[in-house]
């Protein structure tokens, strides 16, 4: 039996490119599939995009610019978090470093484009 635990150290991860730039993510790969955890350095405007399963968290640790969630435009800045259920269009705007928590965990089949 595997340990009911794991522990990431998500700077030592290997960067892949995102939507919005990079990101580092952590237990895409993890059987049970409850959530993944990415930390995000967005470096350039995103693709407005939605998801038709997953629901996420965005907590904002670094820069300051918005987030665009169903058209309407956000300022978001470090401690800040955002909550975007499945449907909602979205995408962030400026150069930001956010820890993004997808759930169920991560699936780049359900990203979806109008």
């Amino acid at each position: 039996m595997s340990e009911p635990y794991r522990i990431e150290h998500l700077a030592d991860l290997p960067p892949v490119k995102c939507l919005c730039g990079e990101t580092r993510r952590a237990f895409v790969d993890d059987a049970a599939g409850v959530a993944s955890m990415h930390l995000v350095e967005i470096s350039t405007d995103a693709q407005t995009h939605y998801h038709k399963s997953l629901t996420e968290l965005y907590y904002i640790l670094e820069g300051e610019g918005e987030m665009e969630l169903d058209g309407q435009r956000h300022p978001v800045k470090p401690g800040d978090a955002i909550l975007i259920k499945p449907g909602c269009r979205h995408r962030a705007i400026g150069r930001l470093k956010v820890l993004n928590v997808p759930v169920p965990a991560f699936d780049p089949d359900d990203e979806w484009f109008d």
